[in-house]
């Protein structure tokens, strides 16, 4: 049983804002640990001093030229020559904007790096250095048996008709597929199927967002500076293919102060995704589960901070239950330190059986990300009656898959599976296919 209840928070974990930075970056490169083995810290903490440096410099410059300014007021009152003093001040003006210039850009290479620092796990992510260490929640279902031995599913859907990888590569390249016949449309089936439930049953409001963003959005989510190798960039425009619907669903609300009463505000999006794929190369270069395009319907959420960790087992649940809906079985791990995503303070991978490999693979991340996004993106809202100070919060971001569709088709295909090369059609999905029970080999 998952803990429903709001958690403390650390110290310095909103640390992209500059001034705890600077009061904090050892605290916050303790906390980070190998997390962010591959931060220039002591180039940040140089430009940071270089910047208080400088922005006092300035402050006494601009104090300087207030005084030189009232003493040429003075002296043309009193209709005495100021010229000597105009020439200081006009010097000065100078002086001031070269020192400006210099900070602007220690501010900039300092955004940067502040940009290129991931989030502070939450205190309840158990420590570790990879995936073995993540540890197991809970499980749903049992595996299915089977009286022969059970085929991958790209042997399945070749031998169906239903999956063409060879097409694909001829006309694109490697890791695409052509889905013909029933292949097509048990994913449009599922894309359905899943937005159907959400909005529905869990309360999300269905968006078809844009599938190309701008620089800032993939600023504000957290995929640039640190991931641009990953991502597909337009060739005449700074903009990007989105790697995930979180890009600009999350981004719908940059800029905004949302009213305290709108939250918990919950979306649920189908969009293709399109990834490069750069850092797995010879990683499941078969089949369906690593391609450079593929589809997904994303739950994401914007909450109270109070209330962002009960949003979070919300979220998570919501996902599970296409799982469950399917027949699938699946378990949930909260990923360790070492496996934890940039940008996320906690996450969930939901993982799905795979009877071929005889192992789970992930299917689902769900994700708390805190105020990491929403401070990168000014996403705040209003507390009702007001604070003291007048001051907004920044909300807190989540988002997970809900779910990844084609390897929902993987674990169909390789779940359903029967003897004669045949798939069954779960039961759920057999309204969205015109009541097919059964995939068979198509003409």
């Amino acid at each position: 049983m998952l803990d429903c209840k709001p958690h403390s928070t650390r110290p310095f974990r909103h640390m992209h804002d500059l001034r705890l930075l600077k009061d904090n970056l050892d605290g916050i490169r303790v906390q980070l640990g190998a997390r962010g083995a591959d931060v220039a810290w002591e180039d940040l903490r140089k430009l940071i001093q270089e910047r208080g440096s400088l922005t006092t410099k300035v402050e006494e410059l601009r104090h300087q030229l207030k005084q030189g300014s009232e003493e040429v007021g003075r002296l043309r009152r009193e209709k005495k020559s100021a010229e000597a003093t105009t020439a200081r001040m006009k010097a000065l003006g100078d002086r001031i904007r070269d020192v400006e210039e210099s900070l602007r850009a220690i501010e900039a290479r300092v955004t940067d790096l502040a940009l290129r620092i991931p989030n502070v796990p939450h205190s309840t992510v158990p420590d570790g250095k990879d995936p073995a260490d993540n540890q197991e929640v809970r499980r749903w279902g049992s595996p299915p048996a089977f009286a022969f031995s059970p085929k991958a599913h790209w042997e399945i859907g070749e031998a169906l008709g239903i999956l063409d990888f060879e097409r694909a590569s001829n006309m694109v390249g490697a890791r695409f597929v052509v889905m013909a016949g029933m292949g097509a449309k048990l994913e449009r089936a599922l894309i359905n199927y899943m937005l159907d439930l959400h909005t529905a049953q869990h309360g999300y409001q269905e968006v078809l967002p844009p599938f190309l963003v701008n620089r800032a959005a993939m600023t504000a989510t957290g995929q640039l500076p640190r991931f641009e190798e990953d991502l597909f960039r337009l060739r005449d425009e700074d903009y990007f293919l989105i790697p995930t619907a979180e890009v600009p669903v999350t981004n719908l609300h940059r800029g905004e102060i949302l009213a305290e009463n709108r939250l918990p505000i919950r979306y649920a999006a189908y969009t293709p995704c399109f990834r490069r794929e750069a850092g797995s190369y010879g990683k499941d270069t078969r089949g369906l589960i690593r391609l450079h395009q593929f589809n997904k319907v994303e739950l994401v959420a914007f909450a109270k901070p109070e209330d962002s960790y009960q949003e979070l087992e919300r979220l998570t649940r919501a996902a599970e239950a296409v799982l469950q809906g399917l027949g699938l079985h699946y378990r949930v791990v909260t990923l360790c330190t070492g496996d934890l995503g940039f940008a996320a303070a906690k996450t969930y991978d939901l993982e799905v059986w795979l009877p071929a490999q005889g192992t789970y693979r992930e299917i689902s991340s769900c994700s708390n990300f805190e105020a990491f996004q929403a401070r990168r993106a000014t996403i705040r809202y209003r507390p009702q009656g007001g604070k003291p100070d007048g001051k907004t919060d920044f909300v807190h971001t989540l988002n997970g898959s809900g779910l990844a569709v084609g390897r929902t088709l993987v674990a169909i295909l390789e779940n359903y599976q029967q003897a004669d090369g045949s798939v069954l059609v779960p039961e759920v999905l057999r309204p969205y296919v015109g009541g097919v029970e059964k995939v068979t080999k198509e003409a």
